[in-house]
């Protein structure tokens, strides 16, 4: 076999797919960028890998490693194309995924809707059986009863069965033979059991995350399945890796078998990529701007990693309004989505107040100036009209932008307000910015955090545009635009080590803790994950553990997560834990409730394999060096502060040199992304060839 020469990640995004391929031997990161298939994503996937194979003059069976991360199993969630389902319950609950938490999300909206269930009543089904509060099995399932019900839905052309039994996550026995009687009888059917896929309290949630598994286990198993087999007709020696919601890859084996936890693997990939690049750059503390085609995703890095939470919402019927969604129990990084995209179309509300999103255009249509029969004014055709892009050097010069359409779109709307269409487009971008700096400063001052003391790193291809922008609304001084920061997030996918977290619900006061019940639940989740990643080719020396558990003050309805230490747990550990669940505690909240005790809900066990080992190239910095030798032109652009259209110098991004000093006003091009400087704000290049934007007063 040939050495390895390559490694290649890609990111499936709702607008584009995005491609970086990493040179192992001089550091060398090439980038590709196509839409997104949306009819045929694997065939989209494919072909933009042979075309970014092919200008380097490498092949498949050069790459080290492939991974991906992709939104496809989000989007079939809410776009309904998932598998026809069936829902297994106890006798009575079959209601569960209605009734859900009979909680309101929006007290001054009497007629607030919520999603519809994934399965419909007539395909939920009650089983006779009963496992206790405590675990023990009064009932057990019965084989005529299961056959009965499994054989008339297969009938009925379900595609899939989930199963989700009362106090499951105490005792999974029953569930365990149910599944068992399903196989027995129809041994290809796909079954999602809740034990298994998320073995915690909370009855809803836990229905709810089994749920979407099997809805979406089918379609998603097809699609890595013929990925995978393509690549490995091709050529390629290794294994496919997707990433998981957590930041961290897996097998495609485990991808298939647990496809929920990749509902947010997309917008992981963003996140640890900026993670990287605090690690690489010395930024402790960054904030993520990661805006896209159709989204803007933001993720407080702390000491170099992300934040993370234990479960999300998907297909909200209100985008930005918690609790109108699906609730999912699975580990994720803790980032807030804003619908703020290039293709996010601008609208007026009943009060003729000017909007942008969460509608967007998508890839088709797309943008008016897409040309592809679009007509809505977007994000895009503001920064077009704004004189941000360059309608010839879209994608490097490989789709040229209608201006004339995004120009039609823009007057259209202006004269809706009474405005100019220049000043409708400065409109969009004002909203777009100021809509970012306010999820970014909620999701940082939730935290108990200044945005004034982070820096931001800002990618996709929309984001370097109005990243400057946004920093000056939240009082940050310091913008980094990486290199090839239209498709970073499918560098962040390079970043990734193989892991995978355990859950199980043991809830009781930390001071009656059972230890060794505790330590028990330790051992059978490191032994599985162990597994999971030797089997996924990890060395068993090289894999890491880690522990934690998720705790409250009692009476509380959110828990914060504290480390465990390592070893067998006796109870002589219970007061060091307490000790750093209070100090967490008024790290978040400023306070400390020292009279109240803490109840533990939940254990939780990560392992993982070695952090993978990036090396970027480096150049020979020159102080002062003339950023001149990059000069492509000049081009007129609206800068509000310098009193409407002035004539900004345009930088050819790749031949800026490493040390050179940009003054603003200026744009800065590359084929993924434009990175506008604004006229009180100056750049830099670093020695990875980052732009560190200076922000000014």
């Amino acid at each position: 076999m040939t050495q390895p020469t390559h490694s290649l990640s890609i990111d499936i995004g709702g607008t584009f797919t995005d491609f970086t391929l990493l040179d192992l031997e001089t550091g060398e990161l090439r980038v590709h960028k196509v839409l997104t298939d949306a009819e045929d994503p694997a065939q989209g996937l494919l072909d933009g890998v042979a075309e970014l194979l092919d200008d380097v003059g490498a092949h498949v069976s050069d790459l080290q490693v492939i991974v991906h991360s992709t939104t496809l199993a989000t989007n079939s969630i809410i776009e309904r194309k998932g598998a026809n389902i069936a829902l297994l319950t106890t006798e009575g609950f079959r209601d569960i995924l209605e009734m859900g938490r009979e909680q309101i999300y929006d007290m001054h909206d009497l007629h607030a809707r919520f999603p519809d269930p994934i399965v419909p009543r007539r395909l939920r089904m009650e089983i006779s059986e009963r496992t206790s509060r405590d675990g023990d099995v009064f009932a057990t399932p019965q084989a005529e009863q299961t056959a009965a019900i499994v054989d008339e839905l297969v009938g009925d052309g379900i595609d899939a069965v989930a199963i989700s039994l009362l106090h499951s996550y105490k005792n999974p026995a029953n569930e365990q033979e149910l599944k068992r009687q399903i196989a027995e009888r129809h041994p290809d059917l796909p079954v999602s059991v809740s034990s298994e896929v998320a073995p915690v309290i909370n009855e809803y949630e836990r229905t709810s995350t089994t749920v979407a598994d099997g809805y979406i286990k089918p379609s998603v198993s097809r699609y890595i399945r013929r990925v995978e087999q393509e690549l490995e007709r091709q050529g390629y020696p290794g294994r496919l890796l997707v990433m998981h919601s957590a930041g961290g890859v897996m097998d495609a084996d485990a991808a298939r078998e647990r496809p929920v936890r990749m509902l947010e693997s997309g917008p992981a990939a963003g996140a640890l990529a900026a993670s990287f690049y605090s690690r690489l750059l010395g930024e402790p503390d960054l904030i993520s701007l990661d805006m896209g085609g159709t989204t803007a995703k933001t993720c407080v890095i702390e000491d170099g990693s992300p934040t993370q939470s234990n479960s999300i919402e998907v297909a909200r019927v209100h985008r930005f309004k918690k609790g109108s969604g699906l609730p999912i129990l699975i580990p994720v990084l803790d980032l807030i989505e804003i619908g703020s995209g290039g293709g996010s179309i601008a609208w007026l509300d009943n009060l003729g107040l000017l909007r942008v999103g969460p509608q967007s255009s998508g890839a088709s249509p797309g943008p008016a100036c897409y040309g592809l029969g679009g007509g809505d004014p977007t994000v895009t055709d503001a920064n077009l009209l704004l004189g941000y892009l360059n309608p010839e050097y879209f994608l490097g010069g490989r789709m040229n932008l209608d201006a004339e359409s995004a120009r039609k779109a823009m007057t259209k709307l202006g004269e809706s307000m009474g405005m100019s269409g220049v000043e409708a487009a400065w409109g969009i971008y004002s909203v777009v910015t100021e809509s970012m700096a306010a999820a970014a400063r909620i999701h940082i001052i939730e935290r108990n955090r200044d945005p004034r003391n982070y820096a931001l790193v800002a990618f996709g291809g929309a984001g370097p545009a109005h990243a400057g922008e946004v920093a000056r609304i939240l009082g940050a001084k310091r913008v980094i635009v990486p290199l090839g920061a239209g498709v970073t997030s499918a560098l962040g996918c390079l970043a990734a080590p193989l892991s995978f977290e355990s859950v199980r619900s043991m809830p009781g006061l930390l001071d009656r803790a059972d230890w060794f019940s505790a330590s028990q639940v330790f051992d059978e989740m490191e032994v599985w994950g162990r597994e999971m990643l030797v089997n996924a080719g990890v060395p068993a020396d090289e894999v890491t553990l880690s522990r934690s558990a998720d705790m409250r003050l009692v009476g509380q309805i959110h828990e914060i997560n504290v480390p465990i230490p390592d070893g067998a747990l006796d109870g002589a550990q219970s007061e060091g834990i307490e000790e750093e669940f209070h100090r967490i505690y008024q790290e978040l909240y400023s306070r400390k409730n020292l009279s109240i005790p803490i109840e533990v809900q939940n254990w939780r066990s990560l392992v993982s394999g070695p952090q993978p080992y990036l090396h970027l190239r480096e150049q020979a910095t020159e102080p002062d060096a003339d950023p001149s030798v990059a000069l492509k032109g000049t081009r007129s652009a609206y800068f509000p502060s310098a009193n409407g259209f002035v004539d900004c110098p345009v930088y050819d991004r790749y031949r800026l040199p490493a040390g050179c000093r940009v003054a603003g006003p200026a744009i800065v091009e590359e084929e993924e992304s434009t990175t506008v400087i604004r006229p009180s704000d100056s750049a830099t290049v670093d020695q990875w060839l980052n732009l560190v934007i200076e922000i000014g007063a």
